[in-house]
Formats: structure tokens, sequence, C-alpha cells
């Protein structure tokens, strides 16, 4: 079929969900309605688009406009009252579900010296990516693990976790982030809170990393069979230094530059069923050239200053900020620094894509790979 004939035969098809009103058939729809049915063709166009039209918009959220208010909270609210002391990011397309993007939701989290949050249990996976600070720790299952600025732990789903900062730290603020709105959109979601509202540490603390933490190697005798990692640390120092050891190995992606996934040691696949991470590194002057894929992801800026630039809009970043891209939205990014390396962590609905087989990517063809900039830097 010519590129014409397959135009026009996708022009008769668009038409037949193309029907104009008339008082007759808007007499038939109301009666429809009565029996709660209703004609396709009155929503075709709506519920299947030739390509993904995601309601979330491009966000950037600047870390130095939302600190202040992140730590106000502190005065205002105690953890006890609040549950957990979040701000979360409200994608203004997404407000109805309360997500960052697409179906994810995100916040950032602050605990004071000798607070702890209470222990409870979620249908929703976590997972929290540390900002600032000193001596928190967070709880899941019974095994404690320590955290430093840019590592993450995972709180998978159903697992009993608390969050604490211990009594000689320092405040800290780190970014949340759940599918939640995908766990309540498929009206699957229950919450419970530890009968003794705190759980014992079980476990010798950062036994995790001790066993599973060790890059191709694997303890002997010691099971696993969950589907989520039971690394639940991931470190930012050894983190850094593999993208490093790959950039020598390799020139990377035209589009992500060094883009390392992190994953599960004992099955290879993402660090959850329904949450995937990544670090990637841009080298110095790196300018990535324009695609777009179906998923929705929310980078931080963990190292470095840049831009990226987002269906025609740039967004220029620093460290901590966080921006989301919608699924199916044209995007690239560029190192600001011709002498230092840039670093983003991201979190995404990936693994979810990929297993419903319906993850599908596209390169940018025109102007050299690079969108034009129809937006100049965002506010």
């Amino acid at each position: 079929m010519s590129n014409d004939t397959y135009d026009q035969y996708r022009e008769s098809v668009a038409g037949r969900a193309d029907v104009s009103d008339t008082p007759e058939l808007l007499a038939y729809y109301r009666q429809l309605e009565q029996l709660k049915t209703g004609a396709l063709w009155t929503v075709a166009n709506k519920i299947e688009p030739w390509q993904p039209k995601s309601q979330s918009v491009p966000v950037l959220w600047r870390y130095a406009e939302l600190r202040e208010h992140v730590l106000r909270s502190v005065a205002l609210v105690s953890p006890e009252k609040a549950g957990r002391r979040v701000i979360y990011l409200d994608n203004p397309g997404r407000r109805e579900v309360s997500a960052a993007v697409g179906w994810l939701y995100s916040g950032l989290q602050v605990m004071h010296p000798g607070e702890v949050a209470s222990a409870h249990a979620h249908s929703s996976s976590a997972l929290r990516f540390i900002m600032e600070g000193r001596g928190a720790y967070t709880i899941v299952d019974g095994h404690k693990m320590t955290l430093e600025a840019n590592d993450f732990v995972l709180t998978p789903n159903g697992t009993w976790h608390e969050h604490g900062v211990e009594a000689d730290g320092l405040p800290c603020i780190w970014q949340d982030g759940l599918d939640i709105p995908l766990v309540n959109a498929l009206e699957a979601g229950f919450y419970a809170v530890h009968p003794d509202l705190h759980q014992a540490v079980a476990h010798p603390v950062d036994d995790a990393v001790a066993l599973w933490g060790a890059p191709g190697l694997r303890p002997q005798d010691v099971g696993w069979n969950r589907p989520y990692s039971p690394l639940f640390k991931y470190q930012w120092g050894p983190t850094y230094e593999a993208l490093q050891r790959y950039a020598r190995a390799t020139e990377g992606s035209p589009f992500d530059g060094l883009l390392m996934h992190y994953t599960n040691p004992v099955s290879g696949g993402h660090v959850m069923a329904t949450i995937g991470a990544s670090m990637q590194l841009l080298r110095p002057g790196f300018a990535g050239r324009a695609h777009r894929h179906t998923g929705s992801f929310i980078y931080q800026v963990a190292k470095g200053h840049g831009h990226s630039i987002i269906d025609g809009q740039r967004f220029d970043w620093k460290e901590r900020d966080i921006f989301c891209v919608p699924s199916w939205a044209w995007h690239e990014h560029v190192n600001g620094s011709a002498s230092e390396d840039a670093c983003l962590f991201c979190f995404s609905d990936l693994p979810v894509m990929e297993k419903l087989g319906l993850y599908r990517e596209e390169a940018y063809a025109e102007h050299h790979g690079h969108q034009p900039v129809i937006t100049p830097a965002a506010a």
C-alpha cells in the first residue's frame, strides 16, 4: 500500500468516528445511556488514538525553590500527625490522581534528627532517593539500611517499612517515588500500620549490601524468590564508579549517553515489578539526540548542570532539580559543562511497559536529530 493510499484509508477509517449529531441521534444516545451503554463512535477517537496522547505535561521542579517550603513543613506538622511529612509533586495534567507524571507519584519528604515514622505496608511499590542530610535510615522487613546522599532504597509492595533519622544526624530530605496512581487505577490498593508501630531490626545493619552488593557475585545457600530485588539499598559511590568504567569502554547511546539500569542481582531484571530505576552519565559537552518512547519518567539531577528539551520546551536544570518526561514526548538531554560530567537519576514505569508489551521507541529524524526549541528556558 502506497503512502497516499494509506493516508486515504486512514482518513476513511477516521471518518467512522466523525458522526454529526442530529436530534434523532441525540435521542438515541439518551436511550443507550439509560441502559448503561453507549455508541462506540462517540468516544472512539478518545479511547483509541493514533498514538499516545499523555495528559501529563513536562514540568521542572527547582529544588532551590522547593527546599524552603519542604523545611517549613517541619514547624507546621509532625510525622505522627501527618503520617508522612511530604510535599508532593503535582503535574497540572494529572492533579485528579496526584501524579507527578503518568501513573507515578513523587514527593519530597523531610525528617529531623531523632524522628521516626511509624512502620507500615501498602500495595504500592516505593523507592527513596536521598538528597541531603546525614543519619537517614530505612528498615524493610527487619533489614536496616543506613543512607547517604544519592543512595536510593527500595520499599517493595507488601513489605513492612519505616524511615527515620538518627539522633546525632542532620535534617534529611529525600525524594519518594511510588506507583500509587497505577495501583489506585487498578483498584488494588491496601494500606496497613504495623501492630507495634515499629518493627525490630532482625538482621545486621546493611546486611542486604553485604550479601548482595558485590557485582557479579552471589552468596551461596542464600535463597530469594520474591519479585523484587533483595539488595534494597543501592549506593552512590559504586554506581558512579561503574558509570566511569562504562564510559571508558564505550561511547554510549547517542540519546542517553552512558545509561545503566539498577537491577535485581538474582534475576538481572528491574529492581521491582512496576518501577524501574537508572542512573546515566552525560560526558562534558554531551548533546543527546532526541527520541521518544512509551512510559513515564521522572529525573533527578544527581550531579552537574545542563538542560533538556521536552516537546520543544527547554528546561535548564542543576543539581537536585527534578523534571519529568511524559509518555511519547520528544526529549533530549544536554550537559551544560565543558569540563565536568553530569548524572541523572531516573525512575519510571518501564517494567510495566515491557511486561505488557507496550514499550515502543522512536528517534527524531529531522534537524540532525535535534528538536527546534519552541519555548525558551522554562520558568
